[in-house]
């Protein structure tokens, strides 16, 4: 029998606890996790807006969770005012809340990603419009604001870094040297052409990918910005093995840097080196909107994508209707190994890709079906939470939701096989 154990944070910090019997007489036929059974339903948050970008496994068994927080009150503690500050929450290996803290100044600041280090601390990542209180320095609107956390969450160091414009990061790795590898977009158009691609020939427009890289202690080393002349925008990298890294997003541009464009958004894929070089890109998709959001590597050395798309197209060979969450292999040339939709026939979508312990993938994000790869829907938008094969195969999926819209944005694996799930909701019942 499959079990499901849920543990929810509404006001609006949604999480949700999996745990997966895995004995040997598992039965992954079941289809579509239809014998999951929800164990209990908890919230935590205030009376304003919270949400749940990030989720890591940490070394004690535990987890932490990393988003924003509006409320000064209910869970929410010794917070200042009621602009969004960066919130995180650490859990120990039996689910209870070990201590939480927020981050920020005077201003917005709302945390999308965070990682544990090697040395057990934290880094995470957000963006910023204060310069004041723990934010340093702020070189308009949005910054990249990125904090080292010890191993109870007090700050060891913190850098902002942006322009005149809306510099928006969504990803942290740690690097093999111990430093950190930020990615988002850049304004290209505010910052006049600076970070640091400055000769005149490779100026572009719009927003493009931002890559900087950190060394241990938070100073940058080098940062290089990548695109076209429209909206170009990074969600997620991973180091390869040659020490470059791959940086995943998606374009609309067909110039510049862009080569292939196949239609509207697409998949749009980089390799650089360790140094920022740009060494291949690759554009993936359909004739209408295809986005990637995240990437993992399987255990061949190749690497999965996951997203969503709107085509029916070119690279696409179905569509369940409306939007799909779409997934392709690559090897670390950039070659199509393989594609597949997962969804029904309204939209359904794809946020975070993790890998588990039997070198599979845990996928996380919404949808509005109730057909298809779906069996139920609770109103509009379900937090939508998938576990495929290394081969991509469907092994079993679960939606959880109300009336409103409830949304996943990252989901892992502990180390007692347990899966974890984070977002937000607009549900009240």
């Amino acid at each position: 029998m499959h079990k499901l154990f849920l543990h929810q944070l509404l006001g609006v910090f949604f999480v949700a606890l999996f745990f997966i019997n895995c004995s040997e007489d598992n039965d992954n036929s079941i289809p579509n996790g239809q014998e999951k059974e929800i164990d209990f339903i908890t919230t935590l948050g205030g009376s304003k807006n919270e949400s749940a970008q990030a989720v890591v496994n940490t070394t004690d068994g535990g987890y932490a969770i990393l988003g924003h927080a509006q409320s000064m009150d209910g869970d929410v503690l010794n917070k200042s005012n009621e602009s969004y500050d960066y919130w995180l929450l650490k859990f120990d290996a039996t689910n209870q809340l070990q201590w939480q803290k927020t981050y920020g100044g005077s201003d917005d600041d709302r945390g999308v990603d965070l990682i544990q280090t090697s040395d057990n601390g934290y880094a995470v990542i957000g963006k910023s419009k204060s310069n004041d209180l723990e934010v340093s320095e702020n070189a308009g609107f949005d910054d990249f604001w990125v904090s080292k956390l010890d191993s109870s969450g007090t700050i060891i160091w913190e850098y902002s870094f942006g322009f005149a414009g809306s510099d928006t990061p969504y990803s942290i790795i740690q690097t093999n040297d111990d430093g950190y590898l930020l990615s988002g977009v850049l304004d290209v158009s505010a910052s006049n052409g600076q970070g640091d691609r400055n000769s005149i020939l490779s100026r572009h427009a719009g927003g493009d990918y931002w890559v900087i890289k950190l060394n241990a202690s938070g100073v940058k080393q080098w940062s290089n910005y990548y695109g076209g002349s429209f909206t170009d925008t990074a969600y997620d990298a991973i180091q390869t093995e040659d020490d470059g890294y791959i940086i995943i997003g998606s374009s609309d541009s067909d110039d510049v840097d862009i080569t292939n464009n196949l239609g509207s958004y697409d998949f749009w894929i980089l390799k650089i080196s360790a140094t920022g070089t740009l060494v291949w890109e690759k554009s993936f998709g359909g004739s209408e909107i295809d986005e990637a959001h995240a990437i993992s590597q399987a255990t061949d050395g190749n690497y999965l994508i996951v997203g969503d798309t709107r085509s029916n197209d070119l690279e696409i060979s179905q569509n369940n209707g409306a939007a799909d969450l779409w997934i392709v292999k690559i090897t670390p040339e950039g070659t199509l190994l393989w594609e597949k939709t997962l969804g029904g026939s309204s939209f359904d979508v794809g946020r975070s890709i993790s890998k588990t312990q039997d070198n599979g993938f845990l996928v996380s994000g919404s949808s509005r079906s109730s057909d298809g790869n779906l069996t139920s829907n609770k109103g509009q938008n379900d937090a939508w939470v998938v576990k495929i094969n290394s081969s991509g195969n469907l092994e079993w999926q679960k939606t959880i939701g109300g009336s409103e819209v409830d949304f996943f944005y990252d989901a892992v694996e502990l180390n007692d096989q347990t899966i974890i799930a984070v977002g937000d909701s607009n549900s009240i019942k």
